[in-house]
């Protein structure tokens, strides 16, 4: 066998080993093939799948092929027209998308923007309480109390200019405003009436007018004209005055009139209030206004001829208004007790300073004093006890009061009687209220009280709510059933507490009284100042509790709106009361029905009498 040559070998050898290297490369050529492809379709599928529209227009150049030719490149003349537009594309026709020039309004929809998916914005609990409180309408209002350089911040009022039928006009047929009295006089001096003269020196020399009882509204009106903080901007009032004169308009038509004229005026005042801006803020519950009457003249249940006063306390809108009435009821919400005016109308802080200083200083000769008639047709008064009681006391003095001449209704005579005695007794009048009270604790004397409507839950605005500080409190049962003596309670306080207590009278002077309309106390709050203070702090709460949305009481019950004043600091909620057999309601009896309704008339007959 011939044997092959030693490089006929190493070539064969050569050759072998160049075909296993030929296998290898191709191996790893065939690997490195599939990992691309491996890589692009997890690129395509996975990387872009999940959003290929959104994502494809971030790539570039690319192309997209249209059912219509030809199309735009990025870089066409923006100014030129297209030949022919594009059609909206399906997604069956999308390969890739193309980077489109954004001037050009043919330009082709490859997204659908209202099937695009949107990521949710969540907002924080703190900025979405923002929000929310940005959004009512009063927050401007509120903002203001955070100015502490502003002083009227917080305190702004704005007040409606209503046309005069409402309250100028009224003053200007005054002769009509009462059957028995002329008003004419009465509405003088901006509602102070005419001034007294100090003959018997009673009075200070200047300050004191002979004032209707009932003239608060114009008296009020004109007060609110003085006020240092009001604003033509309803946007940052605190509270929104409506100067309607409820109290002259009833009294025009309280005899011989029906209930539709009785209720006109205020059918007409609401009708022009809620066609304004201001009203839709808060549907009128930052509104008030005033009325000098007692507030069952305005509490007319039924449409019956009969029954007495006009219904605007229970008119839908008035019921979201704030009414300051001279005596308010206990079981509604909407009214407001404010004093009674009186005699005195200071000018400046030294008339009160003066005069508070005059009262310290009497010696006062009567234990008790009490100026009233008898109400012998009312089998539940217990008038008649006190008069007996005065007349057989050596301690207790008695101005009686009836029809024709009387000391009673003698300004001067009052007040010198009220000078002289330490206590005051103030039963009811012919409604739970009388304005003797407040002329009783001008002159410094200490009130006793037998019925806690009397004062108690009537002016929680203007006395404390501990009423043990300025009066003393005998009820009504004690006189009537038990036949307790007056003269031996009210010696059982001892002389250092009465002076304590009629300090605290003497100090409630200026909250009492309402200045000179016409002009300015300079450090002192009169009863207007802390009415309209009380209405502010009122709707700010109600502003604040509407933006936590909450209420300011738990299980609101109207007709226990009496015990709510009541309630300590922190109190949510009102349960049973001492008094609440005063407040009891006989059945079937209504707001303005029963003794309500014959109070008010009584209280109307009356007037007659004094003013005549």
């Amino acid at each position: 066998m011939r044997r092959r040559s030693p490089a006929s070998v190493a070539s064969e050898q050569m050759e072998k080993g160049t075909a296993k290297n030929q296998h290898s490369r191709l191996c790893f050529l065939a690997t490195l093939s599939l990992f691309f492809w491996v890589l692009l379709f997890y690129f395509h599928f996975v990387v872009l799948g999940g959003n290929p529209f959104d994502e494809s227009a971030k790539l570039q150049p690319i192309r997209v092929r249209t059912e219509s030719t030809p199309s735009h490149r990025i870089d066409d003349d923006p100014s030129s027209e297209p030949r022919m537009s594009a059609t909206p594309l399906r997604e069956s026709h999308l390969e890739t998308a193309r980077v489109v020039d954004p001037r050009k309004s043919e330009t082709p929809r490859v997204v659908d923007p209202a099937k695009k998916k949107i990521p949710k914005v969540v907002e924080s609990p703190k900025r979405e309480t923002r929000r929310k409180r940005e959004s009512f309408p009063f927050m401007r209002a509120l903002r203001t109390t955070e100015n502490k350089s502003d002083p009227c911040g917080g305190r702004y009022i704005y007040v409606h200019d209503l046309p005069p039928r409402f309250n100028e006009d009224m003053l200007k047929e005054c002769r009509k405003l009462s059957l028995w009295t002329n008003m004419c006089k009465f509405t003088s001096n901006a509602g102070l009436g005419p001034p007294l003269e100090n003959v018997e020196g009673v009075f200070s020399n200047t300050g004191w007018y002979a004032t209707n009882q009932f003239a608060v509204d114009v008296i009020f009106n004109n007060r609110m004209k003085q006020y240092d903080c009001l604003t033509r901007d309803s946007s940052i009032a605190a509270a929104v005055f409506v100067p309607f004169y409820a109290g002259f308009d009833i009294a025009r038509y309280l005899w011989g009139y029906n209930t539709s004229v009785r209720d006109a005026a205020s059918l007409d005042l609401v009708k022009w209030l809620m066609k304004r801006p201001e009203w839709n803020i808060m549907g009128g519950k930052d509104h008030f206004l005033v009325a000098g009457r007692i507030t069952w003249d305005f509490r007319r249940l039924s449409d019956e001829e009969t029954d007495w006063g006009n219904k605007l306390l229970f008119l839908p809108a008035a019921r979201n208004m704030s009414m300051l009435v001279v005596e308010s009821s206990p079981w509604n919400a909407n009214d407001f007790g404010i004093p009674y005016p009186t005699y005195f109308h200071p000018a400046k802080d030294a008339d009160v300073f003066n005069w508070q200083d005059r009262m310290r200083k009497l010696e006062r000769k009567w234990l008790f004093s009490f100026a009233g008639a008898p109400r012998p047709d009312n089998p539940k008064s217990i008038r008649g006890q006190i008069i007996d009681q005065c007349r057989n006391s050596k301690v207790g003095k008695l101005l009686e009061c009836d029809f024709g001449e009387s000391k009673c209704h003698s300004p001067s005579s009052i007040m010198q009687m009220f000078q002289s005695s330490l206590f005051c007794l103030q039963p009811q009048g012919d409604s739970y209220t009388r304005r003797s009270a407040f002329d009783s604790m001008l002159a410094g004397c200490i009130p006793v009280f037998f019925h806690p409507g009397s004062a108690y839950t009537q002016y929680t605005w203007h006395l404390p709510k501990d009423y043990t500080k300025y009066s003393v409190f005998i009820p009504e049962d004690d006189l009537r059933k038990r036949n307790v003596s007056i003269e031996e309670r009210l010696r059982e306080i001892s002389p250092e507490q009465v002076k304590i207590m009629r300090e605290e009278v003497i100090n409630l002077i200026p909250r009492l009284i309402y200045a000179d309309p016409r002009s300015k106390l300079e450090t002192l709050k009169d009863a207007f100042d802390v009415a309209v203070q009380a209405v502010i702090d009122k709707v700010t709460r109600l502003r604040r509790n509407i933006i936590e949305g909450r209420t300011e009481y738990d299980n609101f019950i109207e007709e226990n709106s009496w015990k709510y004043d009541l309630l300590e600091e922190g109190q949510r909620e009102v349960g049973g009361h001492e008094w609440d057999p005063f407040f009891s309601k006989p059945k079937g009896e209504g707001d303005s029905g029963g003794s309500s309704a014959e109070a008010a008339k009584k209280s109307w007959k009356n007037e007659q009498r004094d003013q005549s």
